[in-house]
């Protein structure tokens, strides 16, 4: 793709747009090794082998990062009081980062990370009605009845009906259980609540599964990993 070189160094962080365009006049830029000092040259950074003050410039104008979210940190770009997602992403300080949709901050799990507005809208909009799966411990135990409630539609106390959704008891002991629920929305605190709807209450929760996409088990609590190819093609397919 074909963009203007001092947009170019400016987005990849080198520096201000005043800043680069002094860079590249003093001779600081090579492109396909040719030394270039206009700074409204127009460059493919697809194609174009770009070198500032003598390093290769690998720019990609998006990236996708799948995090494994611990508790204690929030899903935002900056926060006075907690930890944030972001804080945790070593390496890609260039990119404007923002986390795709939110986890609470107690919730554990899969949290996507990105600079594409377009592609998180996408994504998270409860239009889209893409699925987020969730494993969840709970206090009291969850029947067959609950089960139905989340199938026709949970009305929170609020009043708001929740879209339907799936619920699947995977093991009971004593007075608690653990299950895994799948929802098509994002509404805040909504597993909490749906849960608490059914007079039981969320212990603990993490997010397995956006769509298609498994967390990765081999990403430890706090680690993350770029998406592969697949990985991306496969989420972005019907957005």
């Amino acid at each position: 793709m074909v963009m203007r070189l001092d947009k170019l160094l400016s987005n990849y962080g080198i520096g201000t747009r005043k800043e680069v365009k002094a860079y590249i006049r003093k001779g600081f830029v090579e492109v396909n090794g040719k030394v270039i000092k206009k700074d409204d040259s127009k460059v493919d950074y697809q194609k174009d082998i770009i070198i500032f003050d003598g390093e290769v410039v690998e720019y990609r104008p998006y990236v996708y990062l799948m995090l494994n979210k611990p508790q204690g940190y929030v899903s935002a770009t900056k926060d006075n009081v907690h930890p944030t997602v972001i804080d945790l992403i070593i390496g890609y300080e260039n990119y404007d980062l923002f986390p795709v949709g939110r986890l609470d901050i107690d919730t554990e799990g899969l949290l996507l990370i990105t600079n594409d507005g377009d592609f998180s809208h996408k994504l998270m909009a409860p239009s889209r009605n893409h699925s987020k799966l969730y494993w969840a411990e709970i206090e009291g135990v969850m029947d067959e009845k609950d089960i139905d409630s989340f199938k026709k539609g949970i009305v929170l106390d609020t009043g708001y009906c929740c879209k339907s959704a799936n619920l699947k008891v995977i093991e009971v002991d004593d007075n608690c259980c653990e299950v895994e629920i799948e929802i098509f929305e994002g509404k805040f605190h909504q597993v909490k609540k749906m849960v608490e709807s059914c007079g039981k209450h969320v212990t603990f929760l993490k997010r397995l599964k956006i769509k298609n996409l498994l967390l990765d088990r081999s990403l430890e609590l706090g680690d993350f990993r770029e998406l592969t190819d697949k990985e991306l093609v496969d989420l972005m397919n019907d957005l």
